[in-house]
């Protein structure tokens, strides 16, 4: 997979699953801010949107999934735009830098600290924090208690 195919992947799985920042030098760091600096809120829906859209081509979600082809092509075709912005404008010097002195790796690097905050966005938004509270009124939490041999507070597990 060459670098650039290398960004799709490396968005996807920072944002869905959460992935640690890989370490890096100096020209990706600054590459990684321009990234961020460089987006807007509108920008890092339509990332999330489309790590949505890509997402629900897996086969364990496929069946409980409305997004079509076209849906897919879309999504598709506007975070090809972004990335193309973000890399020939308005961070090509930033980019150009980076690969030149820390290599090809540096845009997998970079855009984890974006899909990172886009993650971040979407998992510190309300609607999305309720979804996953919903969790909680299945987990049984003197079973859980038990089995980690910890001693119970009062309070939920996962709620400090």
């Amino acid at each position: 997979m060459n670098p650039f195919g290398r960004i799709a992947l490396c968005l996807s799985t920072t944002l869905l699953a959460g992935a640690a920042v890989l370490p890096a030098g100096v020209y990706t760091d600054d590459l990684a801010k321009c990234l961020v600096e460089s987006t807007t809120e509108a920008d890092r829906v339509g990332l999330v949107r489309w790590m949505f859209v890509a997402a629900s081509a897996h086969p364990a979600v496929r069946p409980i999934s409305n997004v079509t082809e076209t849906d897919l092509d879309a999504a598709n075709k506007g975070m090809a735009e972004l990335v193309l912005r973000l890399l020939t404008e308005s961070c090509r010097d930033a980019a150009r830098k980076a690969v030149q002195y820390e290599g090809a790796s540096t845009f997998e690097a970079s855009f984890e600290v974006l899909g990172s905050v886009a993650g971040q966005e979407l998992f510190g938004s309300p609607e999305v924090a309720g979804a996953l509270a919903g969790l909680e009124k299945h987990l049984d939490g003197q079973r859980l208690t038990e089995a980690l041999g910890v001693a119970d507070t009062g309070s939920s597990p996962g709620k400090d």
